[in-house]
């Protein structure tokens, strides 16, 4: 069942592969969330560990190895760097941020895997799996690509087809061929050690249906999962690259990494303590409390959709076999975040990239917390289009939170000498606006509290309208002129709902929190304080207003937008095969073709026709007109003294009611440009190419 008010907070966000940089469908998915709630949490006196780190283990680190032309170690070193990095500058406040190739995680990893063998809850199973004879390797599912048997699309890897979505075993492929070498595999028979999730289903149910609490997505897709019957797991792997299996003759083998992944929160909490104490003791209150109840420990799991099984069903399945640990009490995973009217696909370069958004739009960190926040795909998948942003940045940020802010500010150092007045008699107004400020940061609070953070931001983006509107309705600028006392009040509970504002946003907009809380010279900043209608005292002086939010204008979008369709064509290009050789042909065939060099002397664009140009070619002995279809390629005036290949024996052919004698002969790029071919010195007009 879950637990209502524990002393402490165990919570997690995903390992990420340490294969490539962070985008902002990661942040949507499970880190913006996670920083969400960790930092309220902490607002609210608990005590919290927030954990995290890279999973530097596993086949997409081995891929990423061999595309970048260096050691798997290099790329983990290369890519937690910068993950970690981006994660700190974006104000994700983990406690640690710690790597699964550290030595304490490989400890662990293999303590629990040889606790688990010792209890025999492994089966020891041979079975036949893809072997490359070539690469001497057995092929790990990524490893292996094949025709898809639901959607035919013949590049569907060995675990799953990106184009359907579809979950596969390399053994459903049809024509499986190895990525390393491009063979087909064979079949071989290896040894490997599995979780019985079949003989453990009983008590993974029992277990998930105690927790009817947890969003629909992850319930729903868990029962899916029980109701088609679970089936065991391989814990271990045939690869070079991971922990090793800690049993005897198992050489060439490793830990699976969804087995040893998660164990990954386990050790990092150990890391944390380390890094602060020299010594990993206290780690099992985080993990292994006592079980009194003054003594329960909160386990919380952000993630994504896509590792929903492994920490609703497989992870805690291992938990239960060791016997000691507790156990998830929710996993709020969220949904997949689109772009700009597309799939975010690493592989085709469809993202934004966090480490480059924090280079190209400094200072504005608390924004793309607010939009992805606000589009979270919290029940559905969602999108981030830059139009959006842009939108929300202006007409939200700027227009109403930024706007309050700065008008309460500018108003007090203009009739108060930039000190919080003292609230004089309250009106019927000023009691309503109280009331409704005390009641914002529960409401707020509840919202974050069971994961609904788009409601939590509209709650709050609420509170800065009532800001607003009360000084709107009261209008100050006007008062001054025949009440100034009146004026006093006005401003004290504008300050009063500007300083909770900076409590109960902190969680999405720390940055800006800290802005505020410092032109406020606010200290007692404890979520139990928002809502008070005398957080600031009287007298208590405020620093010149500055604006928290600037407008972005359309250069700035249009330039992002076009970087995005940019970075998506170059990789098209780059992945774009060379075009096969057509079929042979005789030497007698090609002697056929007479092919002259020859200049272009005129040149003019084509009446009515968006490809053709008119050419006039000095072949030496002659001129001839050529109808050529490369007017989007190239201007009239551009060409004209150029020396192209000419084939001069191709028979004429009418284009556009006049009459084409041949036609010049150009080369293609990946791009589908076009190019002059032209003789590597001066050749004379009518020279032959043989």
């Amino acid at each position: 069942m879950p637990i209502s008010d524990p002393k402490r907070y165990t919570v997690t966000a995903a390992l990420i592969y340490a294969n490539g940089p962070i985008h902002i469908g990661h942040l949507a998915g499970c880190y913006i969330p996670a920083d969400i709630y960790v930092r309220y949490l902490r607002s609210n006196e608990k005590e919290v560990a927030f954990i995290s780190g890279t999973d530097e283990h596993g086949v997409p680190i081995t891929i990423r190895a061999k595309k970048e032309g260096l050691t798997p170690q290099q790329v983990v070193d290369k890519y937690y760097t910068q993950i970690d990095n981006s994660f700190r500058d974006l104000g994700i406040s983990f406690d640690i941020y710690s790597r699964t190739s550290r030595k304490i995680h490989h400890e662990t990893a293999q303590e629990i895997f040889k606790d688990l063998y010792d209890k025999h809850v492994f089966i020891e199973e041979t079975t036949e799996q893809y072997f490359d004879e070539t690469a001497q390797q057995f092929l790990a599912d990524r490893y292996i690509v094949g025709t898809c048997p639901v959607c035919a699309n013949p590049n569907a890897y060995g675990d799953q087809c990106e184009r359907c979505g579809s979950t596969l075993s390399p053994l459903e492929l049809k024509d499986p061929r190895s990525t390393l070498s491009g063979a087909q595999p064979i079949l071989k028979a290896t040894k490997n050690w599995y979780l019985p999730l079949d003989k453990m289903q009983p008590q993974i149910e029992n277990y998930i249906n105690s927790h009817k609490d947890w969003k629909t997505n992850v319930f729903g897709q868990c029962q899916s999962w029980l109701k088609d019957g679970l089936k065991p797991r391989a814990m271990t792997r045939d690869l070079d690259w991971g922990i090793k299996v800690p049993v005897p003759d198992t050489e060439g083998k490793v830990l699976y990494v969804w087995f040893e992944a998660p164990i990954g929160y386990i050790s990092a909490t150990k890391d944390w303590l380390i890094q602060q104490n020299g010594t990993d003791e206290g780690w099992k209150k985080w993990w292994q409390p006592t079980g009194d109840d003054d003594d329960e420990t909160k386990l919380v799991h952000f993630i994504g959709k896509d590792n929903i099984v492994f920490h609703c069903i497989i992870f805690p399945a291992m938990l239960m076999a060791e016997g000691n640990y507790i156990l998830p009490d929710n996993v709020p995973a969220n949904e997949f975040m689109n772009l700009e009217g597309d799939k975010i696909s690493t592989s085709r370069n469809w993202a934004v990239w966090l480490h480059e958004y924090l280079q190209e739009l400094p200072d504005k960190e608390d924004v793309l917390r607010y939009v992805l926040t606000a589009n979270g795909p919290e029940t559905k998948d969602s999108e981030f289009t830059w139009k959006d942003f842009q939108t929300r940045n202006n007409s939200e940020l700027v227009g109403i939170f930024g706007n309050f802010i700065n008008r309460a500010v500018v108003l007090t150092q203009k009739f108060c000498d930039s000190k919080v007045p003292a609230a004089g008699v309250l009106e019927d107004i000023d009691l309503n606006a109280l009331n409704e400020l005390q009641a914002f940061p529960k409401r707020i609070g509840d919202a974050i509290e069971n994961y609904r953070y788009r409601e939590a931001l509209a709650l709050i983006m609420d509170l800065a309208r009532l800001g607003n509107k009360y000084l709107a309705d009261t209008q100050p600028w006007h008062v001054i002129k025949t009440d100034p006392e009146r004026v006093n009040t006005i401003l004290n509970i504008a300050l009063q709902i500007s300083a909770s504002l900076s409590i109960v946003s902190e969680p999405v907009l720390p940055f800006t929190a800290a802005k505020i809380r410092a032109q406020f010279a606010l200290t007692d900043c404890l979520w139990k304080n928002a809502g008070k209608a005398d957080l600031l005292p009287a007298g208590q002086p405020l620093v010149e207003a500055k604006l928290l939010f600037e407008k972005i204008e359309d250069a700035v979008i249009e330039k992002q937008v076009e970087k995005l369709h940019q970075a998506k064509k170059m990789n098209e290009l780059e992945t774009k095969t060379v075009t096969p050789i057509k079929s042979e042909i005789q030497y007698d065939d090609f002697a056929k073709m007479d092919i002259r060099i020859a200049t272009i002397v005129a040149a003019e664009s084509v009446p009515k026709s968006k490809k053709l140009l008119k050419l006039l070619l000095d072949i030496g002995s002659e001129q001839r007109t050529v109808l050529s279809g490369i007017s989007e390629h190239f201007k009239p005036e551009e060409i004209i003294g150029n020396k192209v290949l000419y084939l001069a024996n191709l028979a004429p052919r009418k284009m556009m009611g006049m009459e084409s004698h041949g036609m010049i002969l150009m080369a293609e790029d990946r791009d589908g440009s076009l190019a002059f071919v032209q003789p590597g010195k001066e050749v004379w007009n009518g020279g032959t190419v043989n």
